[in-house]
């Protein structure tokens, strides 16, 4: 009897349920002759002799003599190969795993419970990957009766340390304790009414937002994530399997799920919580979140599984730091890579989206959003250059949440803050390692700008400014915009007061900002692209202005280019062919000339 007929009997267990969920049948309920109850045994003992005999061999020895299915021992070998002593062995294998799409279901099952941490985790950074290898998360245990997800959230901040946090994490995380301790009043006792600065809800126990109180929580969590210490008590609390209850439960919520993830890309920064974020069923989670079609959800996900894959990724990834391209391991040598910085008021992904088409343009062009791209550097730009790391920052979206500003805010806001905090998280991504293009809409390119000075200043960071070999430039107030002053007479209050004091017209920081930049351009001789606005942008009721006029984004060196577009759309083409996209990649590939194949 052979190894196939042992899987046929084991197939003549299974039965299916009235709900078609399949289960095995107990051994009693199957009548087997002696005979057959003898071959059963026989072969079952040949499948452990092949299994044990080609673990126990060595990996290059053929197995042709072997009396086994071929596919079977295919398995095997590759399973052995994922444990072996030489990494460039173990990541063919995982690979090869990957590839092959001709397993059997019960081929997968023993896959799932035969791999490693380390080869899970480069399965679920391979593309497309069939989440089959896959364990589902450990089953949680029932809530007792009146315990809630929203008591469990509480409970876990309530018993992380205080220390160690700068004061707007305190302030935020007593905030998420009282808006939830409210939210548990009122469900015990009738009609709640937020105000302040808490929740801005009125409104009758029907329908108590724990949502909304749940993404407070959360956010507060993002924050106690990036302090090492923390981790360790977030793990010990089981604040993991409390984060994978909270995930099943709002499926529905892509922005909840993406705080969830943010909260374990974080932890995934200190290797000794590795182990409890893959047995708390982790690794399923973000390979399956990894193939999502929404570019946040499959980014945060990526940056999650990078900072885990300890076995092809050196750098780690702060919060904040997305990589775009590469998100998957990947066989293409990076030759350089383009860092995109957003503006004051934009986003890693939404700021760099394709052009959004109005409704009679959209009349005009039927179907023209089939191909549409929620982010063009992930989308267009990795096609046309394959070999370039493309990554995207976001800062300060953290606190645009939350209604109330936190009293210790003024001075992150400020471009020197900025420019020190985030210098870190690129040197721990590995900018400067490489050659590297900057990209930048808005005051993104202040901050760029300050970045560059504040590394030319840092012997520890001379590095980048070498690797540095041009800097592109959407809109940017070089010399400062009329902006804030509409900012604080007709109190649209686009940006915070200390960067209102920044980005004055012909403001003293800005010309000495500027002149600096432009003497470091000269010297170390780097290209410089300048896009500047020409059509006027609605920024409220009855005003509509050229928020960077064009003598403002002339950095005073380099190209300038004048398109026929608004503030906000200046850094997004409307298609891959128009001028805006031609252009910029033209800009990048001359910059990157002699280092990555056009």
């Amino acid at each position: 009897m052979s190894v196939s007929a042992l899987r046929m009997i084991r197939c003549r267990r299974l039965s299916t349920t009235g709900s078609g969920v399949k289960r095995l049948l107990p051994w009693k309920n199957i009548r087997l002759t002696h005979k057959a109850r003898r071959e059963l045994h026989k072969a079952a003992r040949r499948f452990l002799e092949v299994s044990s005999r080609i673990f126990m061999q060595p990996l290059d020895e053929h197995f042709t003599h072997l009396d086994a299915d071929p596919h079977e021992v295919a398995l095997w070998v590759l399973l052995k190969r994922t444990k072996s002593a030489a990494k460039a062995v173990r990541l063919q294998a995982v690979q090869e795993l990957a590839d092959n799409h001709h397993w059997h279901e019960y081929q997968y099952q023993t896959a799932a419970q035969v791999i490693d941490q380390r080869t899970a985790l480069g399965l679920a950074r391979t593309p497309q990957v069939d989440l089959r290898f896959f364990l589902s998360p450990p089953a949680l245990a029932d809530l007792e009766d009146g315990f809630s997800i929203e008591d469990g959230l509480r409970q876990l901040l309530a018993s992380l340390p205080q220390s160690d946090v700068d004061k707007c994490v305190q302030y935020f995380t007593s905030l998420a304790l009282r808006e939830s301790s409210q939210s548990l009043a009122a469900q015990r006792g009738g009609l709640w009414c937020f105000g302040g600065n808490g929740l801005p809800y009125a409104q009758s126990l029907t329908s108590v937002p724990s949502e909304k109180v749940e993404s407070f929580c959360l956010q507060a969590l993002v924050q106690h994530s990036k302090v090492q210490s923390h981790c360790d008590h977030i793990v010990n609390n089981g604040g993991l399997q409390l984060l994978q209850r909270v995930y099943q439960l709002r499926r529905d919520s892509q922005k909840i799920q993406r705080n969830i993830v943010r909260i374990i890309g974080n932890m995934a920064l200190n290797e000794s919580v590795h182990q409890a974020i893959v047995q708390s069923g982790w690794v399923s989670v973000l390979a399956e979140m990894m193939q999502s079609p929404h570019v946040m959800q499959a980014s945060h996900a990526a940056r999650a599984l990078a900072n885990l894959d300890r076995e092809t990724v050196r750098e780690k990834y702060q919060d904040g730091v997305y990589v775009l391209h590469p998100q998957t391991r990947n066989n293409q040598p990076i030759k350089a890579d383009v860092l995109f910085v957003h503006g004051l008021l934009g986003a890693a992904f939404k700021t760099w989206r394709q052009k959004d088409l109005d409704s009679t343009e959209e009349e005009k062009e039927p179907g023209s959003r089939e191909d549409y791209t929620e982010c063009w550097p992930k989308s267009w730009l990795a096609a046309d250059c394959p070999n370039l790391r493309v990554l995207s920052v976001e800062y300060d979206t953290h606190l645009s949440d939350w209604k109330a500003k936190c009293p210790a805010e003024n001075q992150r806001k400020s471009l020197a803050f900025r420019s020190r905090e985030l210098l870190k998280k690129l040197k721990s991504a590995g900018v400067g390692e490489r050659p590297v293009i900057w990209v930048a809409h808005s005051m993104g390119g202040l901050l760029v700008k300050k970045m560059l000075t504040d590394a030319l200043d840092d012997p520890d960071m001379n590095e980048l400014i070498k690797k540095t070999k041009g800097v592109m430039f959407y809109s940017v107030p070089h010399h400062g915009t009329y902006m804030a002053e509409y900012s604080v007479n007709a109190r649209f209050l686009l940006f915070p007061s200390i960067e209102v004091r920044e980005l004055c017209k012909d403001s003293p920081a800005l010309r000495d900002l500027n002149d600096k930049f432009v003497s470091m351009v000269k010297e170390q001789e780097f290209k410089v692209l300048s896009f500047a606005e020409t059509v006027p942008t609605n920024i409220g009721p009855m005003i509509k202005i050229l928020v960077v006029p064009t003598q403002s984004a002339d950095l005073g060196i380099g190209d300038l280019i004048q398109v026929d577009v608004d503030h906000l759309n200046i850094c997004k083409p409307e298609k891959k062919d128009s001028f805006l996209y031609r252009r910029s990649l033209q800009f990048i590939q001359e910059a990157l000339q002699g280092y990555i194949n056009h």
